[in-house]
């Protein structure tokens, strides 16, 4: 793609060349810096772009660009934030996955970015509107929803708003309330608090009143009187009703269309594949709640202006539910992006040599562009894809003895290291049905459940006429498609199997296996919450480290323990996590440095701990041997063929 300096906006020189978050607002249509201190102050008549970079562990950096839209926000402001989003990715190098945010249907990556929420004000610059004053407080009724990330939401302040589902907040000028629906969760009504102090904090200047009011409690006490007579007194509650948040598009039929002349033409096929993208075009993929462009390597800066703005306009129709817009580039489309078309290579031609970022580095420079960021851009290869379909069925057994036993799937990505696994991994492809058959072996199972599981797999596949893909993997070495297929993966120390239970009383060694009331310690690690991991070590201070994160427990006593080395990104899967290792348990956050005497006494007490990340052992390169049998003897030589 070619780049002039004409096309850069100045405002954009420099950006994403550290770690952190960057934020411009339209303004007359171009980019104006965001003062940090007004970082998460978003305007309801104004469009942002938003900038996120990544430090990987390789020093390289990772771009992901967003921009928000708000409520009242203009279209030509909303399409110039559109465009410049494009302008700023080809500032970086053109890799950027690049996300639409719409007012209170923003993703949950973005909402990440903002601890703990965003609450857009009255007004904005772009739309001419005047800022509401501080001192002009007006009662306002909020409702919460997520357990990892809070959206928030303003609602009309009426009786007819509330619902048992749900949490809201009512914030008055002098108290604040929160409301507990009788359904919510304990995870949710403790972000929600987060949200309460917030809001004390920015609107209040951490002056005022706060009350937590629970559902199904009558008026009882002066404050849940207080609350009720806001709404005219206490009447039963409504059961909740679909709203706009709730409808689904699961009616709509998946497009694809290419992008010319500022106009979006249908593709007709049979179905979606590969092939049908053009390096020289820019397409766009029509899921009704998501919409996703393509843009090809080869083509131009205005093109992908242009399939940007075409895109706005498709997603603007008056039948159209409120979706996400995701721009990805050629080479290094996202997995979610793959999955919705029914033939995928595992490869293709596309790469990006070092060479050749170097090419676009020195045009860059000579044309008096900071090009620090672009050089530092992680390689493809950083950006590890498991290249497998994600979307198929999973059906998992625990080898027990000679026999296999069906694990139920609210627990089939719980395995414990003394046990062995056999997993069915079924999914379509091109013309017939795709199996893969694996064997996961715990570090402390049996070789005699070990054999078994070999066995009972051997069979499986057999039974499919040697069909499937068959696969042995061992703890610690799990290759990257295993944790995609289960998403969220436990390893539990001990086991439950009749090897394990027999080689424990035999050894006469003391049986470590996991209990819920006992004390245990888990590391948490993982790239996201579609491949998160939570391994069991043993609960004592020497096994932490200051790179990751851990949720230690003891009975209904949590903690969770966030390393100084670890990142954002670490520290929302341990959210995720505490709901399945302990749901509905409210924690206690401990960082490292400022842990309480109670944390430490759980672990035995302060000791030595490592402060470097701990490395996984690099796959080798796949090599071919020969087997040779040696007559009279069960001896196997291996040797390179």
């Amino acid at each position: 793609m070619a780049v002039s300096n004409r096309d850069l906006d100045p405002a954009f020189q420099g950006a994403g060349q550290k770690a952190g978050i960057e934020i411009w607002r339209i303004e007359n249509f171009h980019p104006v810096p965001v003062p940090k201190n007004s970082y998460g102050k978003f305007f309801t008549g104004d469009s942002y772009v938003i900038l996120k970079t990544t430090a990987l562990k390789s020093g390289a950096l990772r771009h992901e660009i967003h921009y928000w839209l708000g409520k009242d926000a203009s279209q030509d402001e909303a399409g110039a934030a559109a465009v410049k989003t494009v302008e700023l990715d080809a500032a970086l190098g053109g890799r950027a996955v690049q996300y639409r945010e719409v007012q209170g249907h923003e993703t949950e990556k973005f909402l990440s970015y903002f601890k703990p929420c965003i609450i857009p004000q009255e007004g904005g610059v772009a739309s001419g509107f005047k800022h509401v004053k501080a001192e002009e407080h007006q009662t306002r009724l909020y409702v919460c929803k997520g357990k990892h990330v809070v959206h928030v939401k303003e609602v009309l302040f009426a009786r007819s708003s509330l619902n048992h589902d749900d949490i809201f907040i009512l914030d008055t000028k002098s108290k604040i309330f929160q409301f507990n629906g009788s359904n919510s969760s304990i995870q949710e009504r403790a972000k929600a608090l987060e949200v309460v102090q917030y809001i004390k904090d920015t609107y209040h200047d951490g002056k005022c009143e706060v009350a937590a009011i629970e559902d199904g409690k009558l008026m009882a006490d002066a404050e849940t009187g207080e609350f009720w007579s806001l709404f005219g007194g206490f009447a039963p509650l409504p059961r909740k009703v679909a709203t706009e948040d709730d409808n689904t598009f699961d009616a709509f039929s998946t497009k694809l269309l290419c992008v010319a002349k500022d106009q979006a033409h249908p593709i007709q096929a049979d179905f979606l594949a590969r092939e049908l993208l053009d390096t020289n075009k820019c397409y766009i993929l029509d899921c009704g709640v998501e919409v996703f462009v393509w843009m090809g390597r080869n083509t131009s800066l205005d093109g992908r202006r242009s399939a940007s703005s075409v895109a706005e306009e498709l997603v603007r129709g008056p039948d159209r539910p409120k979706c996400h817009i995701i721009r990805v580039i050629e080479g290094f489309e996202t997995v979610l992006f793959r999955s919705k078309f029914d033939s995928w290579p595992q490869t293709n031609d596309t790469t990006v040599s070092e060479d050749g970022r170097g090419k676009v580095a020195a045009l860059l420079k000579r044309q008096g562009v900071n090009v620090k960021g672009l050089l530092k851009a992680a390689p493809a290869k950083e950006e590890t894809q498991p290249y497998i379909d994600c979307t198929g069925n999973l059906q998992v057994w625990r080898v027990n003895g000679q026999e296999k036993a069906l694990i139920p799937s609210s627990e089939q990505s719980k395995f414990y290291s003394g046990d062995c696994y056999i997993f069915k991994y079924s999914y379509p492809g091109e013309d017939r049905e795709e199996y893969l058959i694996g064997t996961w072996f715990g570090k402390q199972s049996v070789e005699d459940e070990r054999a078994s599981a070999i066995s009972l797999a051997s069979k499986m596949v057999e039974s499919l006429k040697s069909q499937a893909t068959q696969a042995r993997i061992f703890e610690g070495s799990e290759p990257i498609q295993f944790f995609s297929i289960f998403q969220s993966f436990i390893v539990f120390k001990g086991g439950v199997s009749a090897g394990y239970k027999n080689y424990v009383t035999e050894k006469e060694i003391p049986d470590l296996t996991y209990t819920e009331d006992g004390i245990a310690l888990f590391r948490l690690q993982g790239s996201g919450p579609d491949n998160m991991q939570a391994i069991q070590v043993d609960p004592v201070a020497s096994s932490l480290n200051s790179s990751y994160c851990y949720i230690l427990h003891s009975g209904s006593t949590v903690f969770t323990w966030t390393g100084n080395l670890s990142t954002p990104e670490d520290q929302e899967l341990v959210e995720r996590q505490l709901d399945l290792i302990k749901p509905n348990v409210q924690a206690k956050l401990q960082k490292e440095g400022s842990e309480s005497e109670q944390f430490w006494s759980l672990l035995g007490g302060k000791s030595e701990y490592p402060g470097h990340t701990i490395t996984r052992n690099a796959e080798s390169d796949p090599h071919l041997f020969s087997c040779t049998f040696s007559k009279g003897h069960r001896d196997i030589q291996l040797q390179p063929g």
